[in-house]
């Protein structure tokens, strides 16, 4: 095995691509020995897609800043996961598939330099025959580790280990603009046994986003044995998010001592009828937020999305339940506090033909902001717009609130419809 220390200069020619070629080529030389570690000193680097190997360590030095382009032809077209499916993408800036031990450490920076994507995106979509590149995405790997490094301005999502096993992410910083679209801080999808812990999230989509693909997908993938511990969670749409790919399943999610300030949502579950897989086995506890529009959202009416609009996702009518009905159940939240709370205490919302089964809330205290004006706690057909409300509960079976306390609200629930077995038991 080999180890490579290299500075900007070591990268021969003047184009970015020639100096991909250079890079990928050192690192080619590393996996061909065995592998080893490829250095980074400080200094800039800018390259276009680098694929990763196994037994391979990638280290950014305190000052090196590797940059990916924003040119579209540095990205090779490669087969991946998608929105939940399998589909033609702009290959990843550091990409790896069936590859085990392989790690990305240090103190350096990885900038994906985003702009020129979001505006394709937002303004040129003819410019992008495929979809937009990943910052980071390891797919189908056995022991992936992620600790230290600053990732920024990721084109799309930031990090996405996809079906991989034994996944390590620690003391990592993700930083993306506030508005730009569709990025994600993490987003590990039909994975197992994941932690993630002493990290930093400050970005435009949810920040963290436990996934296991659609009904659309090849094959049905479960996310599951994951811990989320000590992150801190920045604006995002939603701090730690379940769905809404969940068809694979997701099971056994732990989530603790992390602080949410600004994010949308808090903790949100997302799904709808045609995504079928079930969501089991969650505790949440020691989370602290503030300035949320909602800080606990259980949906199974999103309506985002692919076939979103269509009346089987929509409508309110009891149907039949099959293979494509989405089930949540046995979900637990313990100490949480929540201040200036813009919308509604919690929005939980079960489908009528199957409710949301066993959430359990303990030591919870939610104080409502008192001058915010109504808005949509939940992405939802005909939500209702709410401030200064109780917590909007339908559709449930074995529902317990002990010791919760609502502060700013006229009365506890906002909504309490059709939910058997609802225990109350005040402090």
């Amino acid at each position: 095995m080999g180890s490579q220390l290299i500075s900007p200069t070591s990268l021969t020619g003047i184009t970015v691509l020639e100096h991909t070629q250079a890079l990928q080529s050192i690192i080619n030389t590393i996996l061909a020995s065995g592998g080893g570690q490829l250095t980074l000193s400080a200094g800039e680097y800018e390259v276009g897609s680098l694929e990763l190997g196994s037994n391979f360590t990638l280290n950014l030095e305190a000052g090196a800043v590797l940059k990916f382009s924003d040119q579209i032809d540095a990205y090779p077209v490669v087969n991946s996961r998608w929105e939940g499916a399998a589909q033609s993408v702009y290959r990843a800036c550091l990409y790896g598939t069936n590859i085990q031990r392989v790690k990305i450490m240090g103190d350096g920076v990885i900038d994906g330099q985003g702009a020129k994507w979001w505006q394709r995106f937002s303004e040129q979509a003819s410019e992008l025959q495929y979809p937009r590149p990943y910052l980071c995405s390891i797919e189908h790997a056995n022991q992936v580790t992620i600790e230290g490094v600053a990732f920024t301005n990721s084109p799309a999502w930031t990090l996405h280990p996809f079906d991989c096993e034994n996944v390590w992410i620690s003391g990592v910083t993700v930083v993306n603009p506030k508005q730009s679209p569709n990025t994600d801080g993490l987003d590990p999808e039909s994975c197992r046994n994941v932690r993630i812990t002493n990290c930093c999230f400050d970005v435009g989509d949810d920040c963290i986003a436990i996934k296991s693909g659609t009904e659309d997908a090849e094959r049905s993938i479960a996310c599951e044995n994951i811990v989320i511990s000590n992150c801190n969670m920045v604006h995002g749409h939603g701090g730690v998010v379940f769905g809404s790919e969940m068809s694979g399943d997701i099971r056994n999610v732990s989530i603790a001592n992390c602080t949410f300030q600004d994010t949308d949502r808090g903790i949100r579950f997302k799904t709808r009828r045609g995504r079928g897989g079930q969501i089991s086995e969650v505790n949440v506890t020691n989370i602290v937020m503030d300035n949320v529009l909602c800080p606990l959202i259980i949906n199974s009416y999103y309506f985002c999305g692919k076939r979103g609009d269509e009346e089987y996702v929509w409508t309110k009518r009891t149907l039949p339940v099959d293979e494509r009905t989405p089930q949540l159940r046995h979900l637990s939240f313990n100490h949480l506090i929540a201040t200036n709370i813009r919308s509604c205490a919690g929005f939980v919302y079960g489908l009528p033909e199957m409710a949301i089964e066993g959430v359990t809330l303990s030591d919870v205290d939610f104080s409502l902001n008192l001058t915010a004006q109504p808005e949509a706690p939940a992405m939802i057909a005909d939500a209702p717009e709410l401030a200064q409300a109780g917590f909007f509960i339908e559709n449930t079976v074995a529902t317990r609130l002990d010791n919760v306390r609502v502060t700013g609200a006229e009365t506890l629930f906002y909504n309490n419809k059709n939910n058997q077995k609802l225990v109350v038991n005040e402090g």
